[in-house]
């Protein structure tokens, strides 16, 4: 039990540590909190991505649910995860369970829960889900479940078509689902309004090609060529299941995160209205584009699942956080990368991506923006954040520190305007240091600055 513990995004473990007989007990501990919830008896779906065990991993959550009284509803394939969490919402079911370890390594598998509403499981539900954890107390035969194989991908695709309403009539995308579940589904989505889609890595491969399968840009130079050399209008990739997004563009390559918020919320707002919600981690772009249409912000810790509950709260048109997950109002409270493809494709038939963009900086001022990870035990987590409290300089990379915010780890705002921002990473044993400025250049000697701060300390 003390090997299991869910971080911002489910539990996480590599394949020496995620075992059977711990899935197991993440089961039971699930069918306890429904049962508490007044929801024994329902159906429970449950996903899984392409990773070789993913499949296994499922079928013994299945039986741990049926001998508990559930019925349970199985992918026929492998999918991803926003299509589990939008089954739950179409179709009334008590919740789910996703076997994935998203963008980690092929090494590494995870599971995580998400409730009836479709939204990622807040702290306070996946606290019980671990108190509860158990070895299998299986009901007599005779109140057993079932399990049912159906399609949950057919029915998603047709809700996103209606859902966005794009035409993508003699747009041209190139597609790369790293070996992810976003293979024959987010590309299918795209051709079906319209686009003319070509394939990278959308072959099955349970190792991911030997890396983590994780749509940064150092890892999709052949879908960035695609673009570049004028093959294709638009680049899009998703993660390994596929709720997280990457865009590449002509002018620009990879399109930063923060930008791409910005851009997608831009387009909404001209035919929406309604707030952003964004991470501690995203850049203030957001804001300066929702303030040009008389819209707010609101800012939470890293997380999806924070961003849902803050968007719960505000009935926010957009949500995201600069790690690529995004999700949109009217479809699902929880990020979708499959989903925002369709959205991005729209956005950029509207207006080029590159031109949207360049508009908004000259609006609202450039934006430059990265991260580097430090490694660091999680059982050195705590302490490091708290040792870090004590040894915050007056001057960073030679500007005065004009305020901290201490949301989620510590934002630190420097009198130029760049900020840096250290907090410890919910799914890896890392601490992470991003930065935002007006050039590369200053980026990196933030970057270099803080990791200077931090590695003494780790």
């Amino acid at each position: 039990m003390d090997e299991i513990s869910f971080g911002t995004d489910g539990w996480r473990a590599t394949l020496d540590t995620f075992t059977d007989r711990r899935v197991r007990m993440v089961g039971q501990g699930v069918a306890a909190v429904l049962r508490e919830d007044g929801r024994g008896g329902e159906t429970v779906a449950i996903g899984y991505d392409a990773r070789e065990h993913s499949r296994g991993f499922a079928e013994e959550l299945a039986r741990v649910l049926c001998a508990n009284g559930f019925d349970v509803m199985l992918p026929e394939r492998d999918c991803p995860t926003p299509v589990t969490a939008w089954t739950v919402t179409d179709r009334d079911l008590a919740g789910a369970l996703v076997v994935t370890a998203s963008h980690n390594p092929p090494e590494y598998n995870g599971v995580k829960f998400v409730p009836d509403d479709g939204a990622p499981a807040t702290a306070d539900v996946t606290d019980r889900i671990e108190a509860n954890l158990a070895e299998p107390d299986p009901l007599p035969e005779s109140e057993h479940g079932a399990v049912t194989e159906t399609d949950f991908v057919g029915p998603y695709v047709e809700h996103a078509l209606a859902f966005a309403d794009a035409d993508l009539d003699g747009l041209t995308v190139a597609y790369d689902a790293m070996h992810g579940s976003g293979r024959d589904v987010t590309d299918r989505l795209l051709e079906a309004a319209g686009a003319d889609v070509e394939r990278l890595r959308c072959e099955t491969d349970p190792e991911f090609g030997g890396e983590s399968p994780e749509p940064s840009a150092e890892k999709l130079d052949a879908l960035i060529e695609r673009v570049q050399s004028g093959d294709a209008d638009l680049g899009i990739a998703n993660d390994g299941d596929a709720d997280r997004i990457g865009v590449v563009t002509p002018d620009r390559g990879f399109l930063d995160p923060s930008l791409f918020f910005a851009a997608v919320y831009d387009y909404l707002l001209e035919s929406r209205s309604g707030p952003a919600v964004r991470t501690v981690s995203t850049s203030a772009i957001v804001d300066r584009v929702a303030e040009a249409h008389n819209e707010s912000v609101a800012e939470t810790p890293v997380g999806f699942k924070h961003v849902a509950a803050a968007m719960g709260e505000t009935d926010a048109l957009m949500g995201g956080e600069e790690s690529g997950g995004f999700g949109v109002r009217g479809h699902l409270r929880n990020k979708d990368g499959v989903t925002l493809a369709l959205l991005t494709a729209a956005a950029s038939v509207a207006r080029p991506l590159d031109e949207r963009v360049s508009e908004l900086e000259a609006a609202h001022g450039e934006v430059h923006q990265d991260r580097v990870s430090v490694d660091c035990p999680d059982d050195r987590k705590a302490a490091v954040v708290a040792d870090l409290d004590g040894a915050l300089p007056d001057e960073i990379a030679g500007s005065a520190v004009d305020r901290v915010n201490d949301v989620d780890g510590f934002k630190i705002f420097l009198a130029d305007g760049a900020w840096l921002l250290v907090r410890p990473s919910g799914t890896e044993p890392k601490l992470r240091v991003y930065a935002e400025a007006t050039s590369d250049e200053r980026v990196a000697e933030l970057l270099a600055a803080g990791r200077d701060l931090v590695e003494p300390l780790v």
